[in-house]
């Protein structure tokens, strides 16, 4: 472990609040490059609050994470407090506030999804009862590395005494490329189409429902469907292009998302910590309690309003079109057969 107190003495903070303790797991990795200086900058938690760093990666990834470090300290953020770099989960996760768990094995050539699952299972299942013996109990969790909702499912349930709802996986990644889709298609802002949703689980049968959203255009707010003005769009086009873009970006690039899963999770945990405007909703992936006939204890993505106390509910009474309820059941089996395998791997 390496230790890094960014200023002298806590006397700068001493009119502030305590520090936030952050910790990012995968943290010499491609996300958490893009991620770190927006935490530690106050972009997430707000431009008063002092944050301390805690980066758990593997330990072949140190000297990496040495770099990151380095490069932290030359930002030379008045907020960010201390920054932690370690390998042991026992550090990583010591009374945090916040865990933002990006790091996951990746799917490699050859490796069947049973093979994924099997190996994401173990590292949440020892992710989870670390949280459960050395965090906060009211640490809010942030589940990135893929397969995310059922490794978060997983964290979850190896973290018996912290709360189900204090346990979320991303899915505003695929909100916002939606949202960007239709922005395009209709030459707006982002920023005026509300009220995107993407419901189930973080892969290809995510599904992206453009039924409820609203899109400001000549000064009226109106139902995206009805700017759009073409279902075979919404529903063929539309769907593909949201449901496949990671792999298209790989395909692009090469590797995998990274800027926009980094921004993805300042938008994830800023709207979690401040609550989500009266105009819109926010999807996040949480535990489900049966909501929309939804099997009760997946992590499914729902369309979420969340309040000034960081509490979230779920948006009620949306009617759900037979098209909708096939591409969300789709997806729900999916999550079933998931947890089915993953479970299997893990001390039950």
């Amino acid at each position: 472990m390496a230790k890094y107190p960014l200023h002298s003495s806590d006397a700068t903070f001493k009119d502030l609040n305590d520090p936030l303790r952050v910790c990012v797991t995968g943290a010499a990795g491609q996300i958490a490059y893009s991620l770190l200086y927006s935490i530690g900058n106050g972009d997430v938690y707000g431009k008063s609050q002092p944050i301390t760093l805690l980066l758990l990666d593997i330990p072949p990834m140190m000297t990496a994470l040495e770099g990151v470090v380095m490069e932290l300290q030359d930002c030379s953020l008045p907020l960010l407090h201390e920054v932690v770099a370690t390998s042991d989960v026992a550090v990583s996760f010591n009374n945090i506030d916040v865990a933002i768990l990006v790091g996951a094995m990746p799917r490699k050539e050859g490796m069947e999804r049973k093979d994924l699952l099997k190996a994401n299972a173990k590292i949440f299942e020892v992710q989870g009862k670390a949280l459960d013996q050395y965090a906060k109990k009211s640490v809010k969790v942030l589940v990135v590395g893929n397969p995310a909702n059922t490794n978060c499912l997983i964290a979850s349930k190896c973290a018996p005494s912290i709360p189900k709802e204090n346990f979320t996986c991303l899915t505003r990644l695929d909100q916002n490329r939606a949202v960007s889709q239709v922005a395009m298609r209709l030459g707006v802002k982002t920023d005026s189409v509300k009220k995107m949703i993407i419901w189930g689980n973080h892969s290809s049968t995510q599904y992206p429902d453009v039924t409820h959203a609203t899109v400001s255009l000549n000064g009226q707010v109106i139902p995206a469907s009805e700017a759009i003005k073409d279902d075979n769009w919404i529903q063929g086009e539309f769907l593909k292009i949201v449901q496949t873009r990671g792999a298209a970006i790989i395909k692009a690039r090469k590797l995998s998302s990274a800027m926009s899963a980094a921004k993805a999770i300042c938008d994830h945990m800023k709207s979690w910590w401040f609550g989500t405007a009266a105009d819109d909703f926010t999807s996040m992936g949480i535990i489900s309690d049966g909501s929309y006939g939804i099997p009760e204890g997946l992590v499914y993505s729902f369309p979420l309003n969340i309040d000034a106390n960081q509490k979230y509910t779920i948006v009620q009474e949306l009617n759900i079109s037979n098209f909708s309820r096939e591409k969300m059941e789709k997806s729900a089996k999916e999550l079933c057969e998931e947890r089915d395998v993953a479970f299997s791997f893990i001390q039950q």
